[in-house]
């Protein structure tokens, strides 16, 4: 099973397609732009807790058959936080002192 490749980020609603560096993962897929990683959630998924990784980018030409952007298309469903800010900054606040191998 592909990743989904979300294609926002789901705290600022930023553009990020499949060929973006700067998107980021958690273990969920839920995805976010670097800077909100790193400016507003401290390294915390506000959705599990995790940390982020830098989201892998799928190959756009065929360089294997069957596998590229083609035949597993990216979503297209824009995803958004289901908490709000304050909440969010509450519970990044908890969390971001604990390194991500120990949440």
């Amino acid at each position: 099973m592909a990743l989904q490749l979300r294609p926002n980020c789901e705290y600022c609603d930023r553009d990020l397609p499949p060929n973006a560096t700067d998107a980021r993962i958690c273990s969920y897929e839920c995805t976010f732009c670097a800077d909100c990683v790193e400016t507003k959630l401290a390294n915390v998924c506000p959705n599990c807790g995790g940390g982020f990784a830098p989201r892998p980018i799928r190959p756009t030409q065929e360089w294997r058959p069957g596998v590229c952007t083609t035949n597993q298309a990216p979503s297209d469903k824009r995803v958004h936080l289901k908490y709000s800010l304050e909440d969010v900054a509450t519970h990044c606040a908890r969390l971001r002192e604990v390194p991500p191998e120990k949440r």
